[in-house]
């Protein structure tokens, strides 16, 4: 779209300004409002969250098979519509099923709905994906057939990107609200950071996939975007209600995010390294052990995450499309913003599967109850021996 979508009020306001610092003070603007937009949500807790992520995840789908319809010019293909948005429902059918099995265990158990379709989760899923699998095939048109196949593509690839990303979102979300707030934050302050040192300092272009991009806002965004992450870091440790992860608590049937914390989150005295100590003139410094995680994800989100931003500006090229919509004035679709997030999401995840995430006993147990007498006294038993054997009963 090439048209101005920028609201009246503010062209009104700005009509005397150029169109660079026109588009500045747009784009300014609008990141203030959605910033705010954020704040609200995190305050209405991890369940809103949840079903904002939701929201924003099948409108970046929208988008992405929008473009897909429009440049293969597939708007008579028979059901094909139906059946990208009948794709999209399976699938996240599947993950959030599976999401909710494996986080309120206790809940599913409980009742007897729930108990049943955990038990057939992932038959009833791949049932659901084979009856759209066969609707597809029976669909076909002797004269669309190359086409249609090129739509099918299209739709499993975006529910790879947007879908499969977005539940990595989630699982980041119930660790406890900080691994979803403070990488988030990174890639915003990174995106907003690196504008502005573009806007003010910027000379020498940094990959042409990006021709606005620049060194001087690549380097000025990875150094306020650490100090940011630290900051953040510290000050968000110190509350149990974005530390804690999310749990169903049966006395109150209600999901609690209450907990001691863990000693991520609990200050420690930490020597400061010789090369740094009469610079900065201190030998020690306490800190919570998650500052120096936040440090990994506000690097990734500033050296790697921005090659998100670069594979959609990619494929914009590919298709000549300036944005993947018009929805936020100055900044594009819902796309343009979470190009980057959905690359964040995803190392996030395999960092708290690889670095943080431990078995957890509390599920254990819930599972071992689960389970019929004979194999709770057989697993006693071998727990039992195997402690004998280790000299601690």
């Amino acid at each position: 779209p090439t048209s101005d979508d920028t609201p009246e009020v503010l062209n009104r306001a700005l009509s005397n300004l150029s169109s660079r610092w026109k588009n500045w003070w747009v784009r300014g603007i609008l990141t203030l409002a959605m910033i705010t937009f954020f704040f609200i949500i995190i305050y209405l807790g991890p369940m809103v969250l949840m079903m904002i992520v939701m929201c924003v995840q099948i409108k970046c789908f929208h988008e992405i098979i929008t473009i897909g319809y429009n440049v293969y010019h597939s708007y008579d293909l028979p059901w094909f519509r139906t059946l990208s948005w009948y794709f999209l429902l399976c699938v996240n059918y599947f993950f959030y099923g599976e999401t909710v099995t494996d986080y309120f265990f206790t809940l599913v158990q409980r009742e007897e709905p729930l108990r049943i379709l955990s038990k057939y989760h992932r038959f009833i899923s791949f049932a659901l994906y084979l009856t759209g699998f066969c609707m597809f095939v029976l669909s076909l048109v002797k004269k669309h057939y190359r086409l249609q196949f090129y739509m099918f593509g299209w739709t499993h690839v975006t529910l790879l990107i947007v879908v499969t990303q977005s539940h990595l979102i989630i699982h980041n979300l119930f660790e406890g609200m900080i691994w979803f707030i403070v990488p988030i934050s990174c890639v915003i302050c990174n995106d907003i950071m690196a504008y502005m040192f573009g806007f003010f300092f910027g000379r020498t272009p940094l990959i042409k996939l990006s021709p606005k991009k620049t060194w001087e806002g690549f380097i000025g965004g990875f150094f306020a975007t650490v100090l940011f992450g630290l900051l953040l870091s510290y000050v968000m440790s110190g509350y149990r209600c974005f530390t804690c992860p999310v749990e169903f608590n049966n006395d109150t049937n209600s999901f609690t995010v209450d907990c001691e914390p863990s000693e991520l989150f609990q200050l420690q005295e930490y020597t400061v390294p010789a090369v740094l100590q009469s610079a900065l003139g201190w030998k020690t410094v306490r800190m919570y052990p998650f500052q120096i995680h936040s440090i990994a994800l506000s690097t990734f989100a500033s050296l790697i995450g921005p090659f998100g931003g670069f594979f959609a500006s990619g494929f914009k090229r590919a298709f000549k499309i300036k944005d993947f919509a018009n929805t936020i004035p100055g900044h594009g679709g819902i796309m343009d913003r979470f190009d980057c997030q959905y690359l964040m999401a995803t190392f996030v995840n395999v960092y708290i599967a690889s670095f943080i995430r431990g078995p957890n006993p509390s599920k254990l147990i819930q599972q071992f109850l689960t389970l019929r007498p004979d194999q709770q006294l057989h697993i006693f038993n071998t727990l039992k021996a195997h402690l004998v054997d280790k000299g601690m009963l």
